[in-house]
């Protein structure tokens, strides 16, 4: 196979930032580095467009021209590439090149963390609810739950599109709710909260697995380091509770 458009994993591992060139060299010693599901050798050659390369077990992005931005979202812009009534959109938010998508969606009354990459792989593996990516929110609600409102999110909420799956939640103060999901249905956690007698009146995601900016103004963004990818494919893990 000729290694036209081949590096040595270990550059190529070392250019993304997974660590120093002797760093990355001792992880491929190790044992700790695949090539398309075989254990890497020092000097083995990756192509970046179709070879995949885990590090620990965790799928490493390779491929050139990747990124992944952070972006707090403000209300009143949407989570689409378009927008036919004209609304402004979360791709106005970000630079226009290269061409990114939303991973997941937040509603155009919700604010807070959204996830723009162009990385497919990572896009899949954060939306599929296969791999229960938790997802944290703060709810403020009319009323102030009680015992049995809260059960009953903890314990699973019915809705038109079938049973929520578990979730965590807390009392952060009377009427605001802290609630972690790790599935991405369409405005779950609104839905879940008006089915239990207290509908939201504002929502703010604060957190995408592994990733928190308390910082980060709205209609801000900022690309993720090379650790935050790395922990967000660390993330990723198939859950059977998710799946189920």
């Amino acid at each position: 196979m000729s290694d036209e458009g081949r590096e040595r994993v270990q550059k190529v591992l070392a250019r993304i930032g997974v660590g120093s060139r002797r760093a990355v060299e001792e992880l491929v010693v190790e044992g700790r580095v695949l090539v398309n599901g075989r254990t890497a050798e020092l000097g083995d050659r990756v192509d970046p467009e179709v070879d995949r390369v885990t590090v620990d077990g965790v799928p490493i992005g390779i491929r050139p021209g990747l990124v992944h931005y952070l972006l707090n979202k403000p209300t009143g812009v949407v989570t689409t590439a378009d927008d036919p009534q004209g609304r402004p959109t979360v791709l106005g938010l970000v630079p226009a090149a290269p061409r990114v998508h939303p991973v997941g969606r937040l509603d155009l009354d919700s604010e807070g963390l959204l996830l723009l990459t162009n990385d497919g792989d990572l896009t899949h593996r954060l939306t599929h609810p296969s791999f229960g990516v938790d997802k944290e929110y703060l709810a403020w609600v009319e009323g102030r739950p009680g015992r049995a409102a809260l059960r009953s999110l903890r314990e699973g909420v019915e809705l038109e599109d079938g049973r929520t799956a578990p979730a965590r939640v807390s009392t952060v103060e009377p009427d605001v709710l802290r609630i972690v999901i790790h599935e991405g249905r369409n405005r779950q956690v609104r839905r879940m909260c008006a089915a239990v007698g207290h509908p939201v009146r504002r929502l703010v995601r604060v957190r995408i697995g592994p990733i928190v900016d308390r910082a980060l103004p709205p209609g801000s963004w900022r690309p993720l380091d090379s650790d935050e990818v790395r922990a967000l494919a660390a993330a990723c893990q198939p859950s059977e509770d998710a799946a189920g």
